[in-house]
């Protein structure tokens, strides 16, 4: 008979545990995971990659960017748990760290094979993006290069999107993704200033303080929104249209609260993205 103690079910008082996929989406920040990935496929399409390259290299991002958030989980479980992070399923107990771990270990097996199968150019790139990601889980993200990571892998995924094609990006893909990058990181971290003070993380934003990270971000993402106009050079109706739309979205992100900034700066993103699909 075991003395394995019953953890969940009924007359225990608990909820019973979370299936292993829940948990594995709990702990993969899947939003912004599949918000890169699609990023990624509209890159490819604005590209003109053929449908096998494009399959490729979206599996290869998705399974980078997987890697990167089931990593960030269980590095900071314990932050996560002093910060009482109940949305977290390795700081509340109910996941299993063995399976995110051999799940993250997966996703890194997996980004590399279908990585260097785009080429090893853009394998090489496209490796030293997730491995920037991972750096800023390891410990950037509590220094003042914190926006360097950002920087890196999202001017980077540019460059593994043409390179896969065999040809180098054009200078505003990397200019414009990069700017973007560290748009989103100083608005993601707004939100979790409190937790991220109590748990010693004083990255760039935590550096700027409340009051100045949204009118910053708000600046870098209108640049970025330039830089892409300016390589795109779309027809002039279009550009005014966008600009007045972007211009709106830096409003929300400058006046909003909550995660409103942070989806304005999502909003812009997704318009740059639209535009280098139409202007490519």
């Amino acid at each position: 008979m075991s003395t394995r103690p019953v953890t969940g079910g009924v007359g225990t008082g608990r909820s019973p545990a979370p299936s292993r996929v829940r948990v594995l989406v709990g702990a993969a920040h899947a939003g912004p995971a599949l918000a890169v990935t699609v990023l990624a496929g509209l890159l490819c399409v604005a590209q003109g990659l053929d449908p096998t390259t494009t399959a490729v290299l979206v599996a290869a991002v998705l399974a980078g960017q997987l890697s990167i958030g089931w990593s960030n989980d269980l590095v900071d479980r314990s932050r996560d748990r002093a910060a009482g992070r109940g949305d977290k399923p390795l700081a509340t107990g109910d996941g299993s760290v063995a399976l995110v771990r051999a799940a993250c270990g997966a996703a890194v097996v997996a980004c590399l094979v279908l990585s260097f199968a785009l080429g090893p150019a853009a394998g090489l790139v496209h490796v030293g993006c997730v491995a920037s990601a991972w750096a800023y889980n390891l410990g950037l993200k509590a220094t003042v290069w914190s926006w360097a990571p950002y920087a890196v892998s999202f001017g980077g995924l540019t460059a593994v999107v043409t390179l896969a094609d065999g040809e180098a990006p054009p200078w505003w893909w990397p200019v414009g993704a990069a700017l973007l990058g560290v748009g989103a990181h100083l608005l993601n971290v707004l939100p979790d200033l409190a937790d991220d003070a109590a748990t010693g993380v004083r990255g760039l934003p935590h550096r700027l303080g409340p009051r100045r990270i949204a009118p910053v971000a708000a600046v870098v993402l209108v640049m970025a929104s330039a830089v892409v106009l300016v390589g795109a050079a779309p027809p002039l109706p279009a550009s005014v249209a966008v600009a007045v739309v972007v211009l709106a979205l830096a409003v929300v992100v400058v006046a909003g609260t909550g995660r409103l900034p942070f989806v304005a700066a999502v909003g812009i993103a997704l318009v740059d993205a639209v535009l280098l699909v139409v202007a490519r």
